[in-house]
């Protein structure tokens, strides 16, 4: 059976990087693929791969995000010679079997390049290279019968560019992934967005790792505008949510778009996932606090996926009885609005684990970022749970000195009280709060003059690194300045 396993070349979009093999595991342990890597080089943005037949190939391609498009290989190459020289024994050795897209009605050949760009007349002699392929059909740019991609990769350093690529590539195109997706749950045409709206990509990325299928129960104990519901409802979720935040969940706090002074009466995250057609696998957000579940034991979710508030642009909060010594001024007909206190990020993230140990199903996945400092990072600074394996850790890098970590834990036990332990310790992670570090940088709040020094000096290396790659910087405030000058002369 192996001899009758296919080559496949997997061309990614080169970005989050970091999230790609996190995805591509998930993808394959969801629908039980089998497949076997050839390239060792996993940050290059094609991939080697071997799959037993096209339909795994396609049930890959069907879900993936970070994939722009998989084609069966026919030449792969380090040198040109080498590389026509493979293509001709390909095409002579399965004649039979690449007869009728050689006579398909009508093709295209793309050229692709990484790393370097080709004109348009490099790349027609790229194609007339290959005119021993016996090719029949009529061009069809558009809307061809049958597409070819020719590829040239010329390594990942912009400062470093090969005379000749480092590896040549063609094959036909199988499917395209599932890019389209992105564009299609936009948040710049999304009905109901907050500040801490999650991106469409990452969001649908998260959907992946958490392997959400059709029927499946997903649940976001900190939906805010239910960002993540909205992709996980796209690959046939029932999804529903809760949060702290009456006001969030009512559309009825301020809007985040700067042409909107007031927000629309239809606004909700109903009105998102109707927006997008899946209306129907919505089942209700509730308004609740999730330091204390309200969930009975009996309920199980398929997947937890969640971006928790890291109390930077929203509020970690959690209710907390707090004594005033008015109370016993108090009636029953009175309106009551309950006291709510800080809740620190290691205390949350304890809360967040026990309870999907509690409430996964066995085989379930919590899906969650991890906010952090990059100079204090390390393992052991993750969360841990012993009914809870860690299955994957990807990084993205935001803003100065800080990223955060898309963590993904399977549940591998079911859950008792007797068992349930969680590691590191309580005061190994205090002492790294997201917060606190946020706003005091290396153990002393900054001035507003050494915060000024250091920006400046971010800004004078990212323009060294603009001509290091060959990029012409622009000064940014020195052409406001002079827009503002215009204005008044």
């Amino acid at each position: 059976m192996t001899k009758l396993w296919k080559k496949y070349i997997l061309w990614f979009a080169q970005e989050h990087v970091d999230f790609r093999v996190a995805e591509f595991e998930s993808i394959v342990n969801l629908f039980g693929l089998k497949f076997r890597h050839l390239s060792q080089q996993l940050l290059n943005p094609f991939w080697l791969v071997e799959f037993p037949s096209d339909e795994q190939a396609l049930q890959y391609a069907s879900r993936s995000i970070a994939l722009r498009s998989i084609m069966e290989l026919y030449a792969h190459g380090h040198k040109m010679p080498e590389f026509h020289e493979q293509l001709k024994t390909h095409v002579q050795t399965n004649g039979q079997q690449l007869e009728a897209f050689f006579k398909a009605e009508t093709f295209k050949v793309t050229v692709e390049t990484y790393n370097k760009h080709f004109s348009q007349k490099e790349k027609v002699a790229k194609i007339e290279s290959m005119d021993y392929l016996p090719i029949e059909g009529d061009v069809n740019l558009k809307n061809p019968t049958v597409e070819w991609w020719y590829l040239e990769f010329y390594g990942l350093d912009p400062t470093a560019v090969p005379a000749t690529a480092d590896d040549i590539i063609f094959g036909r195109v199988l499917a395209q992934g599932q890019r389209h997706l992105i564009k299609e749950l936009s948040l710049k045409t999304r009905k109901f967005i907050g500040n801490t709206s999650m991106d469409a990509q990452l969001s649908l990325l998260m959907a992946n790792q958490a392997k959400v299928c059709d029927g499946d129960l997903v649940f976001d104990p900190f939906v805010g505008t239910g960002s993540l519901l909205v992709s996980a409802a796209k690959f046939g979720g029932y999804v529903l949510g809760s949060d702290i935040d009456f006001m969030m969940l009512h559309a009825r706090c301020r809007p985040s778009r700067i042409s909107q002074k007031v927000r629309d009466k239809d606004e909700s995250i109903r009105a998102n996932l109707k927006q997008y057609g899946c209306e129907q696998r919505y089942m209700d957000v509730l308004v609740a606090d999730f330091s204390n579940p309200l969930w009975h034991n009996r309920i199980s979710f398929d997947s937890i996926i969640t971006d928790p508030p890291y109390g930077i642009r929203e509020a970690t909060e959690k209710v907390e009885s707090k004594h005033n010594p008015k109370d016993v001024t108090r009636t029953a007909d009175m309106v009551h609005y309950p006291s709510t206190s800080h809740y620190a990020l290691p205390h949350l993230y304890r809360d967040l684990l026990d309870f999907a140990a509690k409430y996964l199903r066995l085989g379930g996945r919590l899906v969650c970022w991890f906010p952090f400092h990059r100079e204090d990072y390390n393992e052991a600074i993750l969360p841990q749970h012993t009914h809870l394996r860690l299955v994957a850790n990807s990084e993205q890098i935001l803003a100065g000195n800080t990223a955060r970590r898309l963590l993904t834990y399977e549940k591998y036990l079911e859950y008792s009280e007797e068992t349930a332990q969680q590691s590191p310790s309580e005061d190994a992670v205090e002492t790294t709060d997201f917060r606190e570090r946020y706003f005091n940088t290396n153990g002393a709040l900054e001035t507003r003059t050494v915060r000024r020094m250091r920006k400046a000096e971010q800004r004078e290396q990212g323009r060294r690194e603009m001509e290091l790659r060959g990029k012409q910087p622009v000064d940014v405030r020195a052409q406001k300045c002079d827009l503002n000058k215009a204005r008044f002369d």
